[in-house]
C-alpha cells in the first residue's frame, strides 16, 4: 500500500511514503487474533452457528429465506425457499409473467404495505412513483455530475446521502415521512444510477454524455433501460426480463449483510438517507452483492482457457484447477455456487434460469447458458471430492444473473448498481419495522483479549 503515486511529486512525498511503509508492519500486528480466541470465547463469527446456520438477531414479517431444517440439533437439507409476506416468490414471478404484466412495483407495494394490491392500489402506487422519479432541481449537476466515480456504487451512496439535503423534513422518523421517503427512494434510485454511469463512461472513458430523464408511465425496468442507453431504445423482452431480476432480488430477509446494515443504523435513530446509503455500501462487497461480477469474471476465464466448453471432460478439469486454486483468482471458490442458507436451490436462481433460457437461444448466448448449467451440475461433486468436505450445494442467483444482464447488454459495471435498485424496496420495508417495532439500539457484545499495559511517557518509549 502507498499513500501516493510512484510518481512522486516532491522529496517530501517519497519521505512520507517511507515514514508509512515503517508503521506498515506495527499495524499488521496491531489487527492480528488468533484463530482459538474465537473458539474459547464461543463467538459466533459472522453471526453463525458452527454449523453455518444463522444466529436469531430479530423478528421480521417481510420476508424468509429457508433452505435447511434443523431436526434435533442437525441440519438437514431441504429445497429453497423465498417468500415476500408470505407469498413464495415462484408464485409471484409466474403469476405476472402469466398476466403479461411487469412485477417488481407489485413486489415493493407487497413489501410496503403488507398485502398484494388490488388493481386500483397498483395504479396508484405506480403513479405515485412516476411522479417521484424526476430527481430535485440541478441534482444531476451539482450532485452526479460534479466528482465522478470509477465506482457507480460508491456515486449510488453519496447521491442517496445527499438527498437528504433535498429534503425539508429529513430526519423526521414517523411512519408517514419514512413511507415517503421510500418511494422515493425507490423511484429515483434508478435513475441515479443509470445517469451516474453515463458521466463515469464520460470522464473515464471519453464516450459522449447522453444524460436521459424517466417517462411518466414507464415502468422501473423500462424507465432504467431508457436512461442508461444511449440511444434510450429497449425491447418488451429485454424490460420484462430485467423486471424479472428486479423481482427476485427485491427483498432476502434480515439477516443478509445490507439489510442488517440498514436495520443496525435504523435502530439508532438515524436518518433513511443515512441507512440506505450504508445498505450500499454494505451490497458493494464481492462477498455480497459484488459476487455477481466475480461469477462473469471466472466465467470469461474459463471460456479463455478452455478450448472447447462442450467438451465435459475439459470444463470438469478446469472446475478442479479453480477448486485448488490453480485457476482464476486462485481463492478456490467456484464463484455462483453455494450459499450460507439455501442448500438444495436457490429459488431466484431457480426463477432467472427458467425465464433466461429462450432469450439465450434468441440472441446467441445457448453455448454460454450451457456451460453456466455444467458449472451447476459439476461443482457440488467435485467440490466434496476435491475439497474432502462433505456440503450441500446449489448454484445461487449470482450464477445466472451475470449472464442474464449481458444477454440484456448492460454493462458489467452495473451488475452491483441493479442488485442495489432492486434490494433498495426491502431494505426501506425493513428499516420501517426495525424502527416501528423493536425500539432498541442493536448493540451485540465483543470480548476483549488484550491485557492491561503500563503507561511510559514519550522520552521513555524505545523506538
Amino acid at each position: 500500500m502507498q499513500l501516493y503515486s510512484k510518481n512522486y511529486t516532491s522529496d517530501h512525498d517519497e519521505k512520507i511514503e517511507r515514514e508509512f511503509q515503517s508503521m506498515l508492519n506495527d499495524a499488521r500486528s496491531a489487527y492480528v487474533i488468533p484463530k482459538q480466541a474465537f473458539d474459547s470465547y464461543r463467538v459466533k463469527r459472522g453471526l453463525r452457528e458452527s454449523d453455518g446456520s444463522s444466529v436469531t438477531a430479530g423478528v421480521t414479517r417481510i420476508g424468509n429465506v429457508h433452505g435447511y431444517v434443523l431436526n434435533e440439533g442437525d441440519k438437514w437439507a431441504d429445497e429453497g425457499r423465498l417468500e415476500y409476506r408470505g407469498y413464495e416468490i415462484s408464485t409471484l414471478v409466474n403469476n405476472f409473467v402469466k398476466e403479461d404484466r411487469f412485477g417488481f412495483e407489485e413486489c415493493a407495494f407487497l413489501l410496503f404495505f403488507g398485502h398484494l394490491p388490488d388493481k386500483t392500489e397498483l395504479e396508484e402506487f405506480n403513479d405515485i412513483l412516476s411522479a417521484y422519479r424526476r430527481l430535485p432541481p440541478r441534482f444531476t449537476e451539482d450532485i452526479i455530475m460534479k466528482a465522478p466515480s470509477r465506482s457507480i456504487m460508491n456515486k449510488m451512496s453519496s447521491a442517496v446521502l445527499s438527498l437528504y439535503a433535498y429534503d425539508d423534513n429529513p430526519d423526521e422518523t414517523s411512519l408517514d415521512n419514512m413511507l415517503h421517503q421510500s418511494m422515493e427512494l425507490v423511484a429515483r434510485l434508478p435513475v441515479i444510477a443509470a445517469q451516474s454511469y453515463a458521466v463515469y463512461k464520460n470522464a473515464f472513458y471519453d464516450k459522449s454524455l447522453n444524460i436521459h430523464n424517466p417517462k411518466d408511465n414507464l415502468s422501473t425496468a423500462e424507465n432504467f433501460l431508457r436512461v442508461m442507453r444511449s440511444d434510450k431504445s429497449y425491447s418488451e423482452e429485454e424490460a420484462r426480463l430485467l423486471d424479472l431480476c428486479l423481482a427476485v432480488h427485491a427483498e432476502h430477509g434480515g439477516g443478509n449483510c445490507s439489510t442488517f446494515t440498514c436495520r443496525v443504523l435504523s435502530s439508532s435513530g438515524t436518518d433513511t438517507y443515512s441507512a440506505i446509503s450504508a445498505a450500499i455500501g454494505a451490497l458493494k462487497g464481492p462477498r455480497h452483492g459484488g459476487a455477481n461480477i466475480k461469477v462473469q469474471e471466472m466465467f470469461d476465464d474459463l471460456k479463455a482457457n478452455v478450448d472447447d466448453i462442450t467438451d465435459d471432460a475439459k470444463v470438469k478439469n478446469y472446475i478442479v484447477k479453480i477448486l485448488k486454486g490453480e485457476a482464476y483468482d486462485g481463492s478456490g471458490l467456484v464463484y455462483g455456487m453455494g450459499h450460507a442458507i439455501y442448500t438444495k436451490s436457490d429459488p431466484r436462481a431457480v426463477m432467472l434460469k427458467k425465464y433466461a433460457r429462450d432469450l439465450a437461444e434468441k440472441k446467441g448466448y445457448g453455448n454460454d447458458f450451457a456451460l453456466l448449467e455444467k458449472i451447476e451440475q459439476y461443482t457440488p461433486e467435485l467440490f466434496c471430492e476435491y475439497k474432502g468436505i462433505e456440503k450441500d450445494m446449489c448454484a445461487n442467483v449470482d450464477l445466472y444473473s451475470g449472464l442474464v444482464y449481458r444477454m440484456l447488454d448492460i454493462p458489467v459495471e452495473m451488475y452491483t448498481p441493479l442488485f442495489a435498485i432492486a434490494r433498495v424496496a426491502g431494505w426501506c420495508a425493513h428499516r420501517m419495522e426495525e424502527y416501528c417495532t423493536s425500539n432498541k439500539i442493536i448493540r451485540p457484545g465483543y470480548k476483549c483479549i488484550s491485557k492491561p499495559r503500563i503507561y511510559q511517557a514519550l522520552e521513555e518509549r524505545e523506538g
